[in-house]
């Protein structure tokens, strides 16, 4: 008897536990947002999904200032990055972590879909081909960096993960935003390419560059009835290259 009043009361503790334990507040997503890995080189993508490791399980407490370059890294060889085209006033050179600008970039858009605080975040010379212009967040160790702070009184974590093409970044926690807000672009004015030819038609033709238009862009954010400038960036346009060998 005493043997089945023990296990009634461990099944009744057991039972308890669970309910305790499904009682408990569960991690949601606050934000997300995804940029295409698609049409970028294999080194391209090593780095990015490298840096978007370096990211994971980052947890930001209320009041602090999360930095891109502190917890990621140098973008080094000896952390694991390899060369990969990155862009330099308007060419394409090899570097080391060509590629982790993609992640602060997607990393950014996420932060602003979360209500994160703006403390730091630069532009690309010229506007990225994964990303509209003026959603950009260009990183450079270690002075080019990108900073936000948590405004909330719960912690935020951040999770990314690679699904098929795209490169997501999630910032979850305890509790749900009261108000989702929206991140609204506006393009103010277009700046048209100009094609440059180098050599003699009559050789083999060679695009250098594809060209790029240029722009001025404005990013607001809509919150609880509020609108709030986060933005306002210049992009000159890149010119079109093609020669003729």
């Amino acid at each position: 008897m005493k043997t089945a009043i023990s296990i009634a009361a461990c099944v009744v503790a057991i039972a308890a536990g669970s309910l305790s334990f499904s009682s408990m507040p569960r991690d949601r997503t606050i934000a997300a947002f995804g940029t295409s890995l698609d049409g970028r080189s294999h080194s391209q993508r090593h780095n990015s999904l490298l840096a978007l490791d370096r990211l994971q399980g980052a947890k930001i407490m209320p009041g602090q200032v999360f930095s891109f370059n502190h917890r990621v890294g140098s973008f080094s060889q000896d952390q694991g990055y390899r060369r990969a085209p990155v862009s330099y006033n308007g060419q394409l050179i090899s570097d080391w972590g060509g590629g982790v600008c993609q992640t602060s970039t997607t990393l950014y858009n996420a932060a602003l879909l979360a209500g994160m605080t703006i403390v730091e975040r630069h532009r690309h010379r010229f506007a990225p081909g994964y990303i509209s212009p003026g959603r950009d967040a260009a990183v450079a160790f270690s002075n080019i960096d990108l900073r936000f702070r948590n405004p909330y009184s719960f912690p935020v974590r951040i999770e990314g993960s690679q699904e098929g093409d795209i490169l997501v970044i999630r910032l979850v926690a305890a509790e749900s935003l009261k108000t989702k807000p929206q991140v609204l672009t506006e393009l103010r004015q277009e700046q048209d390419f100009q094609t440059y030819q180098i050599g003699a038609r009559s050789g083999r033709e060679h695009v250098r560059n594809t060209g790029k238009e240029g722009c001025e862009v404005a990013v607001y954010r809509l919150s609880g009835g509020q609108k709030e400038l986060i933005s306002m960036d210049t992009y000159p346009a890149m010119n079109r290259v093609v020669q003729y060998r």
